[in-house]
């Protein structure tokens, strides 16, 4: 037999049901950790090599647009410090691996949802890119608006310390801080997607998210208070307020959702039923004595008069 036709016969055939066994489960996991950690891999390369080139930058900016009061009076280049040996080498992989996790977002969480999609049913496959799309956009406006606020947090901080302090932050100390501020922005824009997320999966209704909807945007104000770095309040409602309308949105979309899953699970009952089973509209048939015949439709003959059936022979 020719090459094709070889590799034609030893191909595995496939399989209609989508099954596989526990070690087919298990290569198929080690293949999508392996690719999602290569593709973090050179993430953190980009990363590296972008650290010299704009990226150190644009992290020190909101450090270096404070009133010169609240920087150390001898550092006029706005530079940060290092205070031992290593402290560099390992800020800048540190840096360079979390700016490689979030450019090598995209594909990691596209291979964490090609493992997963193959136990959903055909309907919920297709929300798959959209929620890679719409997490990876709310992650990066909530480190948007985090950077944005960055510069008023950090300047009623350092005031609080007085007019005779000036600051000169360490490297590790400030990049740490501004990097959990972003990822804590990024990930508590999440967390209204993810009660969508449910809400599609049918495990939380929007009665329940409706009657809860007082508690959660307190609860939301207490984790922001909570998760916010700076611990002010300017920071702190930057967060809560726009965390608050997410939700809004999140229960409004859950409100529709459970509209058309209710009219669609109403027209499936009707057409499934079967032709000896009595329709739901006929299920409280109205008694004889409560509708009278009307007068003409006597006179037509298409009912039997009230004086019994022998009348008909007529």
């Amino acid at each position: 037999m020719s090459g094709p036709s070889l590799r034609r016969r030893r191909r595995r055939p496939r399989d209609p049901e989508a099954t596989m066994t526990l070690v087919a489960h298990l290569t198929e996991l080690r293949n999508r950790v392996a690719k999602a950690l290569l593709a973090l891999a050179l993430g953190t390369v980009a990363g590296f090599l972008w650290y010299d080139h704009g990226l150190l930058t644009f992290l020190s900016e909101p450090y270096c647009s404070l009133p010169a009061d609240l920087r150390f009076q001898g550092d006029e280049n706005c530079r940060l410090v290092v205070l031992d040996v290593f402290g560099g080498v390992l800020l800048r992989l540190k840096i360079g691996l979390i700016a490689g996790a979030v450019l090598s977002s995209p594909f990691w969480l596209w291979q964490l949802w090609a493992f997963i999609t193959p136990g959903l049913k055909r309907n919920e496959k297709r929300y798959a890119v959209t929620f890679v799309a719409v997490s990876t956009l709310l992650f990066s406006l909530g480190a948007v608006l985090a950077y944005v606020t960055l510069y008023k947090g950090l300047e009623l901080l350092l005031q609080l310390a007085g007019d005779e302090v000036a600051f000169q932050l360490t490297a590790p100390d400030y990049l740490g801080f501004v990097i959990s501020l972003l990822v804590a922005f990024g990930l508590s824009f999440e967390l209204p997607l993810i009660a969508v997320a449910l809400n599609l999966v049918g495990v939380l209704s929007h009665a329940a998210l409706a009657r809860s909807r007082r508690w959660i945007f307190f609860l939301t104000i207490v984790f922001a208070a909570f998760v916010t770095p700076t611990q002010d309040p300017f920071t702190m409602l930057a967060m809560a307020l726009p965390m608050v309308l997410l939700f809004e949105l999140a229960i409004q979309i859950a409100r529709v959702v459970d509209k058309r899953r209710a009219r669609r699970d109403a027209i499936e009952h009707f057409h499934g039923l079967s032709d000896d089973e009595a329709s739901p509209l006929d299920a409280t048939p109205t008694p004889l004595d409560a509708a009278p015949t009307p007068p003409d439709r006597l006179l037509a003959g298409d009912a039997a008069p009230a004086d019994g059936p022998g009348a008909r022979s007529r």
